[in-house]
């Protein structure tokens, strides 16, 4: 178990990707703080966690707020002295073509899917620097390099993802602290299932693998950030698509 001892915080952690990247990371010994607004959802999370026989802590903090998210940061130091592995992984989605989509869509995307990642990151990587040792990894999108038609926000959130990533790959690199993305394409998820079955479809048609991503392929290439394997990696864009974006 290359992580035990280790703390991890992942937002965004009551169901879907985020879920799957708690259970991976447990699996390899860590212990996890389970970031998500839906508390009972969240603590679903910690009880499967525990059930695998690691320590898991509810956040209920929304990522774009300083102040609460200082205070998930404060709760793992105070459990269990240390945070080495953040994953950004919160988000959220209001779909519009651009000329009717409405500011506070705009506004309400961009605060969590951008602001969010650097608000948490700017708390969690202050007890990193200090020890000298972190791992961040930030849950980008395909469409964050290629656009998307409807997904101004999102796009434009996660296209700043990217960029934000290289900037605290470079920032803190020193401190052998590394700073990847990953960037999935289809994945089966409630947010894919939500769309429109054309839409679904006429995503699916694109992917040369044939089939939908998992939330667990996703949690694979986050391990894989955290894992020995990938520390000499970072500012890293790592595209999970089946082939969709090549």
């Amino acid at each position: 178990m290359p992580l035990t001892g280790q703390v991890a915080i992942i937002t965004g952690c009551g169901g879907g990707i985020g879920r799957a990247i708690a259970l991976k990371l447990a699996s390899l010994g860590a212990n996890i703080v389970v970031n998500d607004v839906v508390e009972a959802a969240a603590a679903k999370v910690v009880a499967e966690v525990e059930a695998a026989g690691r320590e898991a802590i509810v956040s209920t903090a929304s990522v774009s707020d300083a102040e609460a998210v200082d205070g998930m940061v404060a709760a793992a130091m105070e459990k269990w002295g240390r945070v080495d592995i953040l994953v950004n992984n919160a988000g959220i989605t209001r779909d519009s073509l651009l000329m009717r989509m409405k500011d506070d869509q705009w506004d309400s995307v961009l605060e969590i899917n951008l602001k969010g990642a650097f608000v948490c990151t700017r708390s969690a990587v202050r007890p990193m620097v200090k020890a000298r040792y972190g791992r961040i990894i930030n849950i980008a999108s395909i469409v964050g390099a290629r656009g998307n038609a409807g997904q101004a926000n999102y796009a434009a959130s996660k296209g700043g993802l990217i960029a934000l990533t290289k900037t605290i790959a470079q920032e803190f690199a020193s401190r052998d602290i590394t700073c990847n993305a990953v960037a999935p394409g289809v994945v089966d998820t409630a947010m894919f299932r939500a769309l429109p079955e054309e839409t679904q479809q006429a995503w699916m048609d694109q992917v040369p693998l044939g089939r939908a991503g998992t939330p667990e392929d996703v949690a694979e290439c986050v391990a894989f950030f955290c894992l020995p394997g990938g520390s000499y990696i970072t500012g890293h864009v790592l595209h999970l698509n089946g082939g969709l974006y090549m």
